[in-house]
């Protein structure tokens, strides 16, 4: 989790993700960096819009209006989308 932390921190900074500045923050954080760890997710981001992705993400991931009632009526289903699931789907492989 710390290095999907770590590219996003790269990323809202506006520097480059690639492998060497990301073992620099993860080494910052006082972690020893994975070298798998890092070849893995900078590769998998790459081509990737961030921005993009962290804005579908958010959208998938906002919590749905009336959450329980005071009457402890748990919270009705509703029917997702689907593709707001095949954007956050995306993203969601970079936590797997």
């Amino acid at each position: 989790m710390e290095y999907v932390y770590g590219a996003l921190l790269l990323h809202k900074l506006g520097q480059e993700v690639n492998e060497e500045n990301l073992k620099k923050v993860i080494s910052a954080a006082g972690i020893e960096p994975d070298e798998s760890k890092v070849k893995v997710l900078v590769t998998s981001l790459k081509g990737v819009n961030i921005d993009e992705q962290l804005a579908n993400a958010s959208i998938a991931a906002a919590p749905t209006a009336g959450g329980a009632e005071e009457g402890g009526e748990a919270p009705k289903e509703e029917k997702k989308e689907e593709p707001k699931a095949e954007a956050a789907e995306g993203l969601a492989s970079l936590f797997g």
